[in-house]
């Protein structure tokens, strides 16, 4: 997500040419001019404030520019099988291919919002993740929706078959980030940072802004609804915690809550605060990738924070740009970081969770 106040914010003013192709484009082969030639351009510096950090991250690492020119890059999911990397450019409706040879390409467009009519606000995909047969899985912001491609990753087509856009009745707000379990269960956010006017939008069916679960079968439960803005969603890696982002300006927490066997959760606790690095930088909790030893790569104030499994700040990715999710991708030692109109990368010596 971007803050709910994004729309009115002066990094969103701009229209690039990246965007106006965009707009434009139809088929999954246009690319964007000017993005994929940035030879050896990095951006920002790393933070360290505990030495257990330099077993994470290399003391000579650099944040890569593999492209830039986008309207806010979201959401990012490795495809291991294909050796690519997708991610949503949320205001532009379009989920973006990077691979090593061929760097930044369209990849699907529309991605979120399907709908004949034009809308306002974030309209296109956020999250994205592959089921355990490697289908795209997404959460759809102008749908309002968890969806998954009925479509060949090598000839993606926009044909979604939706998984869950309903509890009780109502629509969702907006999915906005998912996780996948090992059992094929799929736990998901829905804040209303999709919904034209946010919060107040009189489109908004729920109450509340809930974390919810799709079974195997299915069923949709609702997990927790007391975060005010539930956002990015991770599993540790033995799936017994849960960890959601609140992406609130009064209460910018990470929380943790324990994984029951039927899948649904404990009371949550606090994780992580950000309140005190929420009052000197610029950045909300949002998306989270976790690594094999159970430490969290976290967007927030600030760019990437670095938490170990028992919640110390190792120190920060600082990205200079307002930063919204992170994946683990290529051997699984890359970390690949959107921030703003930017995709970045960085060598880590850890590697994610998934890769074995």
């Amino acid at each position: 997500m971007r803050n709910i106040l994004c729309l009115n914010l002066p990094r969103c003013r701009f229209i690039s040419t990246w965007t106006v192709m965009l707009l434009a484009a139809t088929t999954a082969e246009a690319q964007p001019p000017g993005t994929n030639s940035l030879p050896d351009k990095t951006i920002g510096e790393i933070e360290r404030l505990d030495p257990a950090l330099d077993a994470l991250v290399p003391e000579d690492a650099k944040m890569e520019v593999l492209c830039e020119g986008f309207a806010w890059s979201e959401g990012p999911a490795w495809v291991r099988d294909g050796g690519f990397l997708l991610f949503s450019d949320v205001p532009n409706n379009a989920i973006i291919r990077w691979d090593e040879k061929a760097g930044c390409r369209l990849f699907l467009k529309p991605a979120g919002f399907t709908g004949a009519a034009g809308r306002g606000g974030e309209s296109g995909s956020n999250g994205l993740a592959l089921d355990r047969r490697g289908r795209l899985l997404l959460c759809q912001h102008g749908d309002r929706r968890v969806a998954r491609l009925d479509a060949s990753l090598d000839d993606p087509q926009p044909i979604f078959v939706t998984l869950a856009d309903k509890f009780a009745g109502k629509r969702f707000n907006s999915p906005n980030d998912l996780v996948v379990h090992s059992n094929g269960a799929i736990y998901f956010t829905d804040p209303p940072y999709g919904l034209v006017k946010g919060v107040d939008d009189p489109a908004k069916e729920i109450s509340f802004q809930g974390v919810y679960r799709i079974a195997p079968d299915g069923k949709v439960t609702l997990v927790t609804k007391e975060l005010e803005g539930p956002n990015g969603i991770a599993l540790s890696p033995d799936e017994k915690t849960l960890y959601v982002a609140n992406s609130h300006a009064p209460r910018p927490v990470i929380m943790a809550f324990a994984v029951q066997e039927d899948g649904s959760v404990g009371e949550g606790r606090v994780f992580f605060d950000t309140r005190r690095l929420s009052a000197a930088r610029e950045g909300a909790c949002d998306g989270i990738a976790v690594d094999q030893h159970g430490n969290l790569f976290a967007t927030g104030p600030g760019g990437v924070l670095v938490i170990a499994p028992d919640g110390k700040h190792l120190g920060t990715l600082l990205t200079t740009k307002r930063t919204a999710n992170c994946k683990f991708g290529e051997d699984g030692s890359t970390l690949f970081i959107t921030a703003d109109d930017c995709l970045l990368r960085i060598r880590l010596t850890t590697r994610g969770m998934d890769f074995d």
